[in-house]
């Protein structure tokens, strides 16, 4: 490729100056000593999907037949060690009392927040829960998603909207505190125990749990679910990843279960850790429809779903809102209150995908917090329009965001290929110009201040244009017939290299997406933008049917989630990515208890991915919320401030005088 057709692309205006409109996150909960992209010459040979490679069997056969031991004879040769069994809300209570609010309430909601010390006033002063009393507990928030549930089925999650409005509707056994520690829930547990030897969990249920219908949850329904996630029909990649490492799960009777492990690993904490769902209700429908949607019963189910958390789904419009609403019978059990109602007694979720609409809705009082954009922070929140009603904070999110290269595809194949992208994109400018100096550049799927990410800081990508045209030479992807697009030769045809960048259609996306285009068109590459609904992008993303695409992923509780999306052949390896060396280094990371021993294998995985470039990564995403200043108790997390201990929540609305 000359160098002059570069130097003439590159007086055109960059996409950040044609378009200064942002944001969002695509699907997801899961996931060097030197510039790792430093040479661009003499490259390997491509990473490839091997076709010899067998995928994860688990995921592709049901779990064998297996004739679980009796109780008694468990209970006689295991040696139980007690695990802890927690109520989530008092820990945040006991966390907070230690704490002294560095100003009163009246005093952080008359802050702006153009500080860190007023976003930490702010945070402590706001972030409190309620004293006994305080809360108005008649109250509805009216809470943002950006996009539509693909499904209202627990065991069917995926999206971040999902895991917003189902964590509030379904059952669990299990959560964690905001060190992302877990624990078994006391609202749902009385004692939990694991076998000295790491073999078996053994769970008592409370016996005052009740589903949505009245019928009570028992430990047959989380047998019941076990088998039916397990199902290889049923798709379900998100859930089933980790469920599949168990060997079985049995019901003794209504109260007790076990989890059989197939081998003693670090991550067995979690993998015992999946929705539930209930048993009278899909046990006579699941066999003739494992898709749980098709069947005119599933469809009537998606609707008005059983629920057997604190909330029920109580109205659903597609495309424009869900509400939910309080289940008294959650806390109240045969006339007696044997857990803490949640806060709220509904919690409205409007749909809105447009960003800008969204904040218009924060700001006329519609709805009551909201994510808000690197141009919306700096620019859109800082008059007497937004403070009127709101007040605004950040703090740390280990949400990435990321190109995904199909490998599957004659473009991406070779890791040259991949590599040459993200050098050719222009990360100084995506994250100064789009994204305003708010976010931090990515570096792979862990996240800096976590325990299993290197030691040793990456160095961030860098645009280098002549190392992405030195790469694509290489790869033999040249300008053979000199009408300014680089081809190949691929089964006796010339094949422009021209392809389809998948997006979800919010403005900082697509904006980001466009920024690439330029600078690949600056190197004789074409690229077009493809934005689409979130579903859409979702489904065509599930189904491997794009050459490339923009999403991110949110944190798991373990870096061993996202072997989910590195293993070969796993439920969410959208890129068809396979490598010899990560697969092992998962299979190592599980079998270590040792922390600092099972960090060193994430982060070896860490630069084995930076070098092979299945994914261009490109920011870590803090959060950044507008909430209403009628709202108070965000408390925030490694993943948000939604996704922590307290299940249905610390979010709360104090009593009008």
């Amino acid at each position: 490729m000359e160098r002059a057709s570069r130097k003439d692309a590159a007086g055109r205006s960059p996409a950040w100056a044609a378009a200064l409109l942002l944001l969002g996150v695509c699907v997801g909960c899961g996931r060097r000593e030197s510039d790792p992209l430093a040479s661009a010459t003499a490259e390997p040979a491509a990473v490839q999907p091997a076709a010899n490679q067998v995928a994860r069997a688990p995921a592709e056969t049901p779990p064998e037949p297996f004739d679980p031991p009796p109780l008694a004879t468990l209970d006689r040769d295991a040696t139980w060690i007690d695990r802890p069994v927690r109520d989530g809300m008092a820990l945040l209570r006991e966390e907070q009392a230690r704490q002294t609010a560095p100003a009163s309430v009246a005093e952080a909601l008359a802050l702006e927040n153009d500080s860190a010390a007023a976003n930490a006033t702010i945070l402590a002063a706001l972030g409190r829960l309620p004293e006994p009393g305080e809360a108005d507990l008649a109250a509805r928030v009216d809470r943002h998603v950006a996009g539509d549930l693909g499904s209202t089925n627990p065991i069917m999650i995926s999206t971040s909207a999902e895991f917003d409005i189902l964590g509030l509707t379904g059952f669990g056994l299990f959560s964690f505190d905001r060190r992302l520690e877990p624990f078994a829930t006391s609202d749902t547990v009385v004692s939990w125990q694991t076998s000295a030897d790491g073999l078996l969990d053994k769970v008592v249920l409370r016996d005052d749990l009740v589903w949505s219908d009245g019928k009570p949850i028992t430990a047959h329904d989380i047998a019941f679910t076990y088998r039916v996630i397990m199902d290889p029909r049923v798709p379900v990649p998100a859930v089933r990843s980790g469920t599949d490492q168990l060997r079985w799960v049995h019901a003794y009777d209504d109260r007790t279960v076990v989890f059989f492990h197939k081998q003693p690993l670090a991550t067995n904490v979690w993998n015992v850790n999946f929705p539930v769902l209930p048993k009278h209700v899909y046990e006579k429908t699941w066999q003739d429809d494992p898709t749980l949607k098709d069947s005119p019963e599933h469809v009537k189910l998606e609707l008005a779903p059983v629920c057997g958390g604190p909330y029920k789904i109580v109205e659903r419009q597609r495309g424009q809102q869900i509400v939910l609403r309080r289940r008294d019978d959650w806390s109240t059990v045969r006339g007696r209150q044997v857990r803490d109602a949640p806060f709220f007694r509904e919690v409205r979720f409007r749909i809105i995908e447009d960003p800008n609409t969204t904040l218009l809705a924060l700001k006329s009082g519609e709805i009551g917090e909201m994510v808000l954009l690197p141009e919306q922070w700096t620019t859109q929140t800082k008059g007497g329009d937004f403070y009127e009603r709101n007040t605004k904070v950040t703090a740390p999110e280990w949400v990435s965001f990321h190109f995904g290269w199909n490998i599957d595809t004659p473009f991406f194949a070779d890791r040259r290929v991949r590599r040459a992208m993200t050098y050719a994109f222009d990360h100084d400018a995506m994250l100064e110009k789009l994204c305003y100096g708010l976010y931090e550049p990515a570096t792979g799927p862990f996240h800096e201040t976590s325990w299993m990410a290197p030691k040793k800081k990456p160095v961030a990508s860098k645009q280098d244009l002549d190392k992405a045209e030195a790469l694509l030479d290489e790869a033999g992807w040249t300008d053979h017939d000199n009408d300014g697009v680089r081809d190949k030769e691929i089964n006796g045809r010339l094949v422009p290299f021209e392809f389809t960048m998948l997006v979800n259609q919010q403005p900082l996306r697509v904006a980001i997406c466009t920024l690439l285009k330029e600078n690949l068109d600056q190197i004789g590459v074409r690229m077009n933008v493809r934005p689409t609904e979130a579903t859409v992008l979702q489904q065509l993303t599930q189904d491997k049917k794009f050459q490339a695409y923009h999403g991110g992923w949110g944190a798991g509780t373990d870096p061993d989630t996202s072997d989910n999306i590195w293993a070969t052949g796993a439920g969410r390896n959208y890129v068809g990515y396979s490598n010899p060396d990560v697969d092992r280094l998962f299979e190592e990371g599980r079998r270590e208890f040792d922390r600092a021993k099972r960090a060193e294998k994430y982060a070896r995985i860490q630069e084995i991915l930076q070098d092979d470039q299945p994914y261009t990564w490109l920011y870590w995403r803090n959060s950044f919320y507008g909430f209403s200043k009628s709202l108070r108790g965000y408390v925030f997390s490694p993943r948000g401030p939604y996704h922590y201990s307290p299940g249905f929540g610390s979010l709360w609305m104090p009593r009008q005088e």
